[in-house]
């Protein structure tokens, strides 16, 4: 996994609480004094540890642990790759755009980080469908992302998700 996400999870942890709650919750995930590094690659492992021992830690169920997170990094990930977004985009614009522009960007820049597949489909001028399959089953976090980005440009969302036999998931998604 991309060391963003490990590190914007210290990051997310030291807001939310403090500098001591990411050293326990290192500690209740058996990583000690692991010092994470944005432009590097770790194990998913260690991410689900961290949000396992953050959930047992504070009691917040883990999945409305990665939806907060997925929401908290998006004003991050936004001015990170703000070269690659055309300023005339709004919320469903950037949707259905990302994979060509920055997903492609992190793959070329980084061989190790393997972002989902993020599969936007725009089936009316304000609804758009969104296929997320991946073996790290974090649909949390792209919900949280998206939510995020709405609020980024002033928008809202309603999504509906329906996880599908083979674990992925499907979601419809109103823009207001």
């Amino acid at each position: 996994m991309h060391g963003i996400i490990h590190a914007e999870l210290k990051k997310y942890v030291e807001t939310k609480y403090n500098a001591e709650a990411w050293r326990a919750v290192l500690n209740e995930a058996g990583l000690g004094n692991k010092i994470y590094m944005a432009v590097s690659t770790y194990e998913d492992a260690e991410a689900v540890a961290i949000v396992k021992a953050a959930s047992k830690l504070t009691g917040v169920p883990p999945l409305e642990i990665l939806e907060d997170f997925g929401e908290f990094i998006a004003p991050d990930l936004l001015d990170m790759y703000k070269s690659l977004i055309d300023p005339s985009w709004k919320t469903a614009d950037l949707f259905t755009n990302v994979e060509d522009t920055i997903h492609t960007v992190v793959r070329m820049k980084n061989p190790g980080a393997t972002p989902p597949q993020l599969k936007f489909k725009r089936v009316g001028p304000n609804e758009l469908h969104f296929h997320y399959d991946s073996p790290r089953q974090m649909s949390s976090v792209a919900k949280g992302i998206m939510k995020g980005v709405a609020k980024h440009y002033g928008e809202t969302l309603s999504i509906q998700e329906r996880k599908n036999a083979d674990g992925s998931i499907d979601m419809r998604i109103l823009v207001s």
